[in-house]
């Protein structure tokens, strides 16, 4: 929870224009209420409500959620051998809770995984104190922002104020060079493919920097130290 606090305050003031921007489209009450709970992804909220203000057809909205959310499809795939232990439901859970900024926090924290029981344990407990607090920050702030969303203004752009927390994040995670490249190499992609529809721009900007970092690491002597 200490790892994740410096970036809540950020996440919340997303969450918060989010939430009024809920509104702010058309939703009704119950209609944001449970969006704001079960839709428990930015970035795909802030893709669809546009979307569905626009009147656009339910397939368009499905479609460019799924495709904004592809990269989490990267991201179970790593978590696996940290979390195949658990039965269905919990490894579920653990799935709707995991976010981008968890998912970097905890495997910065613990890049292996665990083999024996105590540090299972403490695996587990970090990524529930990460998770619990990033949840509470974003869909508390969300719901605070569906009650208070004819007093907020669009125009505040308190929304910036999550992506300021990630980039703060991303730059210090950017250690290596392999890593520095990879972030360069995905933020030129996605911006070169802005123009794409259905949010595709945030695919390619993964699969251009998983393939530079693949043909990188390849190419990179064998006796150097991996980078990752």
């Amino acid at each position: 929870m200490r790892d994740i606090a410096s970036a809540a305050p950020g996440l919340a003031a997303w969450g918060l224009m989010t939430g009024v921007a809920m509104i702010k489209s058309g939703l009704s009450l119950p209609e944001a209420l449970l969006m704001g709970v079960l839709v428990f992804a930015g970035s795909s909220q802030l893709a669809a409500v546009p979307l569905i203000a626009a009147g656009a057809p339910m397939w368009v909205i499905l479609a460019t959620s799924f495709c904004v959310n592809l990269r989490f499809v990267v991201f179970s795939a790593h978590l696996r051998p940290y979390l195949m232990h658990q039965n269905l439901w919990r490894r579920m859970a653990s799935g709707y809770f995991t976010t981008d900024l968890t998912y970097v926090l905890f495997v910065q924290r613990y890049p292996q995984p665990a083999t024996d029981p105590d540090a299972l344990r403490a695996q587990e407990a970090y990524l529930a104190g990460n998770c619990a607090l990033n949840w509470v920050s974003w869909v508390g702030a969300s719901l605070l922002g569906i009650a208070l969303a004819n007093a907020i203004p669009l125009r505040w752009g308190l929304s910036f104020a999550g992506i300021l927390a990630l980039l703060g994040i991303l730059c210090a995670l950017a250690t290596t060079r392999l890593r520095a490249v990879s972030a360069g190499v995905a933020g030129a992609a996605a911006v070169a493919a802005f123009a794409l529809p259905l949010k595709l721009n945030i695919l390619v900007a993964i699969a251009a920097a998983v393939a530079v970092g693949l043909m990188l690491e390849v190419s990179a002597p064998k006796t150097q130290a991996p980078h990752e």
